[in-house]
């Protein structure tokens, strides 16, 4: 398992020197504890392939969280652009680690092998980032005879960060570093 963040970045081959700088800057003075650096390809509704990575990285305080998203040229013809957001979240604002494990054929797994895939869920006490689910009902009072509109009562839920890594897909490595990493930020959830 590699123990460099960067070399990481810089094997993902991509946007590295952008990805390194955003998260050195986000990291400080602070050490890596545990990492995860995350390389995706998607598609989008045009079929057209759009790229991003997602770089997680564990200190004493905080989990950094790195994005970038490749976006298309512009429609006069120009480059690609990238934006990268970074978020450095104080430990005590997560609130709970969740690791999926799947496993082949588990009637006969044997302690320790690792998983074909692990999903990673992140979810935190503070609503971050862009998404969120919104529930809402009528509110409504005591009275059974009232008719009275007393308007809406809801929740707002925060999406939870989530990443998936499979060994058919990304290689026994990675699966292996989100296991690690996962075991780490839980550990580190109890300080």
């Amino acid at each position: 398992m590699s123990t460099d963040w960067r070399s990481e970045i810089e094997r993902s081959g991509y946007y590295p020197g952008l990805v390194i700088d955003a998260v050195a800057t986000a990291l400080g003075g602070e050490t890596a504890d545990a990492f995860v650096v995350h390389h995706e390809a998607t598609f989008d509704p045009a079929m057209e392939m759009r790229r991003h990575i997602t770089v997680l990285l564990l200190t004493p305080t905080r989990l950094i969280v790195c994005h970038t998203d490749e976006h298309a040229p512009a429609e006069d013809g120009g480059r690609p652009h990238a934006s990268t957001t970074t978020d450095a979240i104080q430990i005590g604002n997560i609130q709970s680690v969740a690791l999926t494990r799947v496993v082949s054929d588990p009637a006969n797994y044997v302690a320790g092998t690792m998983p074909s895939e692990v999903v990673l869920s992140i979810s935190l006490n503070v609503n971050w980032g862009a998404i969120a689910h919104i529930d809402l009902e009528p509110a409504s009072c005591a009275d059974e005879s009232c008719d009275l509109d007393h308007g809406y009562t809801g929740a707002i839920t925060a999406e939870p960060l989530t990443l998936r890594v499979s060994q058919t897909a990304d290689g026994p490595e990675p699966v292996a570093t989100m296991v690690n990493f996962a075991n780490v930020l839980s550990e580190a959830t109890t300080r």
